[in-house]
């Protein structure tokens, strides 16, 4: 047994031995993903982690009854931990984080059920009985609870100031949210929508199909309290005014249809008055109106519909090279004036205020006349200039010459 060990040792030291060296450039780097920071702590305000957290990587991981829901929304990671505080306390809490905080805010809006009481957690909380539910930036926490004591909301202000908070395009709202009309809104009813599942299983009004998610349709849905009855309001964003034009003209034959329509309806719109139900369009934006008002103030609800383009102008620079020039000409014309000014009345100041204090000392204002001022009495006598005994010696020009003595 031994022997057959050191053969095949050998055997493999030799084909190493002759294998080639791989070329650096050919080989493969493999990066593995970066590791997410824990999304929840392992201890706080007295709970502490029985085990392990477990971490989600998958939708189907985090929640496999809802994972195409997840899918729709972004879903990016998460995990699970088991808390015990006591004896008798636990509490289970699962945060799931997703690509930006529209779809955080999707997958809240999917868990929260209407009617659920609204809670002061994170950016936005309710709760059920014994469960928490919240979202803060891109994640969405959900605790449940062995007991809910009054301490319970606060522990959970606790969790969402820890979150990671998003920064850049990550951190924007669904845009769709700024077209719902605020009077008479119930926000514990809103829910938002990125694909069939998050729409079917939020409590969409029209067949996923007719909305047209594959043409990259957004939705949100909520319920309105009007006085003559409760109305659901449905907005459908899509990319562009033509799609939405064309869509609205399918949704509306499908209205129309009534009980022939293929598919049939859903049951929002069998228990809705069909007298009540409107479609329209603003711009890139479809309407659809529902449920048990009258005609009047439903169709008003969804005439406060209104789509309008925020168009950002880059700013642009209309000076020429001329007022640039004369501007930087000015400028300095206003420099040296300012300066001339400065030192005028510096001089003013210091020589003023010089004279001030030799009048106060019984001078003379000026130094000019003190008698301790020393100055030279130089006084300069002219004399006419004495002339050479001997002309200057001819230059070789003109030949030599004689040299005369004047006496």
């Amino acid at each position: 047994m031994a022997a057959a060990a050191l053969a095949l040792a050998g055997a493999s030291l030799s084909a190493a031995q002759g294998a080639p060296t791989p070329n650096p450039s050919q080989v493969t780097h493999l990066e593995l993903p970066p590791v997410p920071k824990p999304l929840l702590p392992a201890e706080f305000d007295g709970w502490a982690q029985t085990a392990p957290p477990a971490k989600f990587t998958t939708a189907e991981q985090a929640d496999a009854a809802n994972a195409a829901a997840l899918r729709e929304y972004g879903f990016s990671y998460g995990e699970q931990v088991n808390y015990k505080r006591d004896a008798n306390e636990t509490l289970t809490m699962r945060a799931l984080s997703f690509e930006d905080e529209s779809g955080a805010y999707g997958a809240y809006s999917y868990y929260r059920h209407n009617g659920w009481p609204k809670e002061d957690i994170g950016t936005g909380g309710t709760s059920d009985k014994d469960l928490v539910l919240f979202w803060k930036g891109d994640t969405v926490v959900d605790a449940r609870f062995s007991r809910i004591g009054p301490m319970s909301a606060g522990e959970m202000r606790q969790i969402a100031a820890s979150l990671p908070t998003p920064y850049g395009n990550r951190a924007l709202p669904p845009p769709i949210l700024a077209f719902l009309p605020q009077g008479s809104l119930d926000h514990q009813t809103t829910h938002y929508a990125e694909g069939p599942a998050g729409y079917a299983g939020s409590g969409g009004v029209l067949p996923p199909g007719l909305v047209d998610f594959d043409r990259g349709a957004e939705t949100v849905t909520a319920n309105y309290s009007l006085s003559s009855g409760p109305a659901t309001l449905t907005i459908i964003d899509y990319p562009t005014p033509q799609i939405a034009q064309s869509q609205e003209a399918v949704i509306r034959n499908y209205l129309k249809a009534g009980s022939k329509a293929q598919p049939p309806w859903p049951k929002p719109l069998v228990d809705s008055d069909q007298a009540s139900i409107a479609v329209r369009r603003s711009g890139v934006l479809v309407a659809v109106v529902s449920g048990d008002a009258i005609p009047d103030e439903s169709h008003k609800l969804i005439e406060m519909v209104h789509y309008e383009a925020n168009l950002i102008s880059m700013p642009q620079s209309g000076e020429s090279e001329v007022a640039k020039t004369g501007q930087l000409l000015v400028g300095i014309a206003t420099i040296v004036v300012v300066g001339s000014i400065a030192a005028i009345l510096l001089g003013f100041f210091l020589g003023g205020g010089r004279a001030l204090y030799r009048v106060a000392h019984g001078k003379p204002a000026s130094t000019v006349y003190d008698e301790e001022f020393i100055h030279l009495d130089l006084r300069a006598e002219w004399k006419e200039p004495r002339k050479p005994e001997c002309e200057p010696a001819p230059d070789r020009l003109t030949g030599p010459k004689s040299v005369e003595k004047r006496t």
